[in-house]
């Protein structure tokens, strides 16, 4: 098994509000091949609409009997929350990479900030950095 060094998603544009499964390991394509053992170094998110938006994201286990696209998120699963005020960029770091495997995902939710459009249409790119095992 070889550890290809790649980006794990190609910029991914999602429109709010809504929750979106936007990387699963064993189904999701990466530019070297389907996502095996994965290792997440980072993931950047950037407001791309007019106004704030609060945008989460969530790591669930594959055990989890959640489905990727999850109607609502849940709490237990989350480990960022941010407000994005226009033209912002977070990047979501840590010091050790996170190991997800089997059917482990990553999954990301939009809702309008208070200090948002009021229509709720918002703009927010996600790109997910890392490594994927290629067996």
């Amino acid at each position: 098994m070889d550890l290809k060094k790649t980006r794990l998603t190609e910029v991914v544009s999602l429109v709010g509000p809504c929750t979106v499964g936007i990387f699963t390991v064993g189904q999701t394509v990466t530019p070297v091949g389907i996502a095996s053992t994965t290792f997440v170094k980072g993931i950047v998110m950037h407001n791309c609409g007019i106004g704030s938006i609060v945008s989460s994201l969530y790591f669930y286990p594959g055990s989890s009997g959640d489905p990727a696209n999850a109607s609502h998120a849940h709490t237990t699963h989350r480990m960022a929350r941010v407000d994005l005020v226009e033209n912002e960029t977070f990047f979501y770091e840590m010091n050790y990479p996170l190991t997800l495997a089997q059917s482990d995902r990553v999954v990301v939710e939009l809702y309008p900030s208070v200090f948002g459009p009021s229509d709720g249409n918002v703009r927010v790119n996600f790109q997910i950095l890392g490594d994927t095992a290629v067996g």
